[in-house]
């Protein structure tokens, strides 16, 4: 998936807007004094124009038109590529006497032929136009319109699709019967969920975002959003900067609690990621009898220490110069991992459990979470089955539909920032901010990838970064680092990959 739209310079321009707030920005540009139908003819003006860049002049576009506004833009659209020379088909779901409002409005301006949907089926096309049903659509499509939509996927032309493509919820991104396939999805003003959560994101093909002119800062400031895509933009401006008089403690030095000598390569590369990003020193804090193993491998850079048990690892965080804390790869499952998680969540730093850690946070550890010193930020970063042992127990949380809205209420059930990783990572805050992720490749499904995001956002919260902005800085540079290096990459390549996007992100 590509986004097209302006280059964003704020953190507005990445708000994601709910099918629920979505209708309220419409009613604020209306209660502005625009015309519904105004906003009507400028979105089809906009399908329209993704139409024309697909086919030559003299193609036959089909277009798909719903019951309701949706629909309207498909009229429109329809209107404006038969003005310009092609030929166009246009199919309703339902009766014309059935359209309402804006919809109706125009369909008055459509002097073709409206046919039945079944006739999708014939003659040759060039394109399709998806303008059944938009973001707001709750019930799976049948009879009809599932059978057009069936039709649109295999007819082997592109598709584009009027707001998110028929049968993707906007709000969940999930398709709970047939959905359209599209080559371009066409939305307007800004993003919603379901264009960035799976499976939704990839029904999307390319999404273009068009300006339909709707005031963004006098309906951005009544909608107060809180969901955000996650871009440079949103955390750019606390990214750590160092002056020239800095030094390594000042830069922030990470503690990374590690297990025995069979678990020797994860820490180290949540270690090594600290530093990539920016941390001045990381300590590897091992059993003893893993000392001499971390210590006959490289980097040079990393330190090692051995403790032996939750004493001496609180005892290694007296040194107030300790700034965060990465405890969980291959951490393992005894007491001793049980002491050193619990000494690190009893400690005034920043935390961040992961791999290990979590799964002792969802059987022995939850009390020593939920009482935490609220000063101190917490960083959970479960994929989907350790999400599950942490809060599919929990029937307020595990039967919302939307990845977005669990990830929320976990965080404010949890008190911490939560990284819900995937191919659509949420990160969520417990006071409602949440942002969805979109970079990233299949080449990051390998061994050690996790741990070397944990690393990452580390790093990032011993040079002083809140975490909410730490953990979507990290998760967005971990999924550009993948796609950079491609499929072949390795865990151990991800952090020699970061500086060079830091570089990139400095020069502007």
């Amino acid at each position: 998936m590509t986004i097209s739209q302006a280059e964003a310079t704020q953190p507005s321009d990445l708000a994601l807007l709910s099918t629920g707030e979505m209708r309220r920005v419409d009613g604020v540009a209306i209660g502005a004094g625009m015309a519904g139908i105004t906003l009507m003819e400028r979105a089809g003006s906009a399908v329209a124009e993704a139409a024309l860049r697909r086919v030559e002049k003299g193609a036959t576009v089909a277009i798909a038109c719903g019951p309701g506004n949706n629909g309207g833009d498909g009229f429109v659209a329809a209107r404006l590529l038969q003005a310009r020379g092609l030929t166009v088909k246009v199919a309703l779901l339902g009766s014309p006497d059935a359209l309402q409002g804006d919809a109706a409005l125009a369909f008055a301006q459509w002097s073709g032929q409206v046919l039945p949907l079944a006739s999708l089926a014939n003659g040759a096309v060039d394109l399709y136009i998806d303008a059944l049903f938009g973001a707001g659509l709750a019930r799976p499509l049948a009879g009809e319109a599932a059978e057009a939509v069936a039709l649109m996927n295999r007819a082997g032309r592109p598709v584009i699709a009027v707001d998110v493509p028929s049968g993707v919820s906007g709000d969940t991104g999930l398709a709970e019967g047939p959905a359209v396939r599209a080559t371009e999805t066409v939305t307007f003003f800004r993003l919603k969920p379901g264009h960035l959560l799976l499976p939704g994101r990839s029904l999307c093909g390319r999404i273009v975002v068009a300006d339909i002119g709707i005031p963004a800062a006098t309906a951005l400031s009544e909608i107060a959003p809180r969901a955000f895509h996650n871009e440079p933009a949103l955390w750019l401006a606390a990214l750590p900067h160092h002056g020239l008089d800095t030094h390594k403690f000042r830069r922030g030095a990470v503690a990374v609690a590690a297990g025995g000598v069979a678990g020797v390569g994860a820490p180290r590369l949540s270690a090594r990621a600290a530093l990539r990003i920016g941390a001045g020193l990381a300590t590897i804090l091992c059993a003893p009898g893993a000392l001499a193993a971390h210590a006959s491998r490289g980097p040079d850079a990393l330190m090692q220490r051995p403790v032996a048990d939750g004493e001496a690892f609180s005892e290694f965080l007296l040194d107030r110069r300790i700034s965060a804390i990465a405890a969980g790869p291959a951490l393992g499952l005894d007491e001793r991992a049980v002491a050193l998680v619990r000494s690190a969540l009893a400690s005034d730093r920043p935390v961040v459990l992961d791999a290990d850690a979590l799964t002792l946070h969802a059987t022995s550890l939850r009390e020593d979470v939920s009482t935490r010193n609220a000063a101190c930020a917490r960083v959970f970063t479960p994929h989907e089955g350790e999400f599950q042992r942490l809060f599919g127990g929990e029937p307020a949380i595990a039967t919302e539909a939307s990845k977005l809205e669990r990830a929320r209420k976990a965080a404010a059930r949890s008190g911490a920032i939560l990284v819900y990783k995937g191919a659509d990572t949420v990160i969520a805050a417990p006071d409602g901010r949440a942002a969805i992720n979109s970079t990233g490749s299949a080449a990051l499904a390998t061994a050690g990838s996790g741990d070397v995001l944990a690393g990452l956002i580390t790093g990032l919260l011993a040079q002083g970064m809140s975490a909410f902005e730490a953990a979507c800085a990290a998760v967005w540079l971990h999924g550009r680092a993948g796609e950079t290096l491609g499929m072949g990459l390795i865990a151990d390549d991800l952090p020699e990959a970061i500086p060079p996007l830091l570089r990139a992100l400095s020069m502007g």
